[in-house]
């Protein structure tokens, strides 16, 4: 099933936080099975270190890439790029939805609720957190009140619900706003 982007056709960015070397590491890991969770194609992007304008219009421009994809964001959505504008930033004004991906060692700090304080400031529409490994404690996650959309263990089993509905779900809400 693949989701119905109403919000914004095109791409979906999967973003992580970390330095460059987690972030890159855990995406690597992480995307290939989320996409074929998600049911969407996982595209490739190598225009970010150009700079968050140039990398999201060369992302934006029609025709550029499948309809619903999932490209992986190389980058902490808190740091400053070579042209000096915060990713966070550049995101809210292209408009650009964001999927966070979380692993499950990040749960016992605050950089869940940090980063979708981030992205929610900067007005990004941020389609849904994903957490990245065992256990999935819907419980728990329900609590923080974050827009969680499910789990995903190592092994891409998704841990929870249907990851590919939720993301639909929410990709409709965000369009309701």
């Amino acid at each position: 099933m693949t989701p119905a982007c109403l919000f914004r056709p095109g791409p979906i960015l999967l973003a992580a936080t970390g330095t460059r070397m987690a972030v890159t590491g855990l995406l690597a890991e992480a995307a290939p099975p989320l996409a074929a969770a998600l049911g969407l194609p996982l595209a490739s992007w190598e225009a970010e270190a150009d700079g968050a304008d140039i990398g999201l219009a060369a992302l934006a421009a029609p025709d550029a890439y499948p309809k619903a994809c999932l490209v992986c964001l190389g980058w902490d959505p808190g740091l400053l790029p070579p042209d000096g504008r915060p990713w966070a930033e550049a995101l809210g004004a292209w408009r650009q939805p964001v999927l966070l991906l979380i692993s499950a060692e990040q749960l016992a700090t605050g950089v869940a609720c940090a980063t979708t304080a981030l992205l929610q400031a900067r007005g990004v529409p941020l389609a849904g957190l994903i957490q990245w490994g065992e256990p999935w404690q819907a419980q728990q996650r329900r609590r923080d009140g974050l827009p969680w959309l499910g789990g995903l263990a190592g092994a891409g089993v998704a841990a929870g619900c249907d990851l590919a509905a939720a993301l639909s779900l929410r990709l409709a809400h965000l369009n309701s706003l």
